[in-house]
């Protein structure tokens, strides 16, 4: 579409749509919008909108209302993400500031997002598979059982218990917990569980071989996990009551949002799609699920894997070194022990990018402008709470 003043008739046909749930005639069109035309020129306009498939008449004589190719071109090209007002956005931060933890904090954000747009809110928490480790600790419980304590990036801990078939000293735990995180902090938990294997055929580490084994299966099987038990959603319910919303529409609908797999498979493609706005938006058939065929999902990815810059070749290389040379000491409860600084460089992590969305899910006569503008909110407050950042000025 190269008309502007079609671009333009577009545009108040999906406003004037999304606000009424009425078909648009050229009348209401030329009354309420200073489109500087005539009725009958508007008239025009829209019939060759329908023509080229972004409007449609439901009914002889009625007036039109957009197709799914009408929203997605008045998504991508009219529609301007309005920033939230200042009361809405230190709403967000002082309804999301009093969360007790995490889990509390993306619970509240489902409600709050809910609350915002009248529609389905559905809040992934941090993905392992996407997390890189913060720290890894070892702790002696028996003489034969480690607990293992993983906390990452974004703030999860993972504790796992390891039986071990001979003792260990707490010097040589020291030593491996410490080469292990000045080797891998920032570094995704897969290729931490890689290179924990690595350290495992070395000279130093051959003797706890068994332990570097069991510490790479666990570290392996967590960045594994994407659990849809970490899937909060809100605003069922709020759905039903809106106006003009057909309710045999809303059966499959349902049905899907149940699929939790298929809906964060979905969500997290969307999340991970870079545009301007820092928001995707699927319509309809968009969607590739026959339950959203008459839905539009808006998602935003939040929360940053971005890893430590440092040399990984160096630090492959020297995982498969026959010697950790000492120069380096540090402490640990008292004991010392020492830690080769040339060859445990930080490494790079290999993943990049949002490591869980947020996202709504409504009709397609969705009021965009606000849908999209909440979902960035609350994604950018995630993603500086995750950050350890206040984020009260950038909402």
């Amino acid at each position: 579409m190269t008309n502007n003043r079609r671009m333009l008739v577009l545009r108040a046909v999906v406003e004037d749509y999304i606000r009424s749930q009425e078909p648009v005639g050229s009348g209401t069109l030329t009354k309420d919008h200073n489109l500087g035309v005539s009725s009958a020129t508007v008239r025009n306009d829209m019939a060759t909108l329908e023509d080229e498939g972004f409007l449609i008449q439901p009914h002889t004589s009625a007036g039109r209302i957009p197709t799914e190719k009408g929203y997605r071109y008045f998504v991508d090209k009219l529609a301007t993400v309005v920033p939230l007002s200042v009361a809405q956005r230190r709403g967000i931060e002082s309804f999301l500031a009093g969360s007790v933890n995490l889990e509390d904090t993306l619970q509240r954000s489902a409600r709050l997002l809910a609350q915002i747009t009248g529609q389905v809110a559905v809040v992934a928490s941090p993905s392992l598979a996407k997390s890189t480790l913060r720290r890894l600790e070892i702790i002696p419980l028996t003489s034969l059982t480690l607990m293992v304590v993983v906390i990452t990036d974004t703030g999860r801990v993972a504790q796992r218990s390891i039986r071990c078939n001979t003792p260990i000293s707490q010097r040589v735990i020291d030593e491996l917990s410490q080469v292990i995180n000045a080797r891998n902090t920032g570094v995704t938990l897969s290729s931490s569980g890689d290179d924990i294997r690595q350290l495992g055929i070395s000279a130093k580490f051959r003797p706890v071989h068994a332990l570097t084994e069991r510490l790479a299966d666990e570290l392996e099987g967590m960045a594994s996990q994407e659990q849809a038990s970490n899937l909060y959603m809100a605003g069922t319910s709020q759905l039903t009551h809106q106006q003009a919303v057909n309710l045999d529409d809303l059966a499959p609908l349902f049905d899907a949002l149940e699929e939790q797999v298929v809906l964060m498979k979905l969500m997290s493609t969307l999340s991970e799609v870079s545009q301007t706005s820092g928001v995707s938006v699927a319509i309809g058939s968009e969607t590739h699920n026959p339950g959203f065929l008459h839905a539009s999902v808006v998602a935003s990815g939040y929360g940053s894997a971005s890893g430590i810059v440092g040399d990984n070749s160096q630090a492959e290389t020297s995982a498969s070194s026959q010697e950790f040379t000492p120069n380096a000491t540090a402490s640990r409860n008292s004991s010392t022990t020492t830690v080769d600084s040339t060859s445990v460089s930080p490494r790079k992590t290999n993943h990049s990018g949002p490591v869980a969305f947020v996202g709504s899910i409504g009709p397609t006569h969705m009021n965009y402008a606000t849908t999209m503008a909440a979902v960035h909110a609350v994604a950018h407050y995630l993603t500086a709470l995750l950050a350890n950042e206040s984020g009260d000025d950038e909402l």
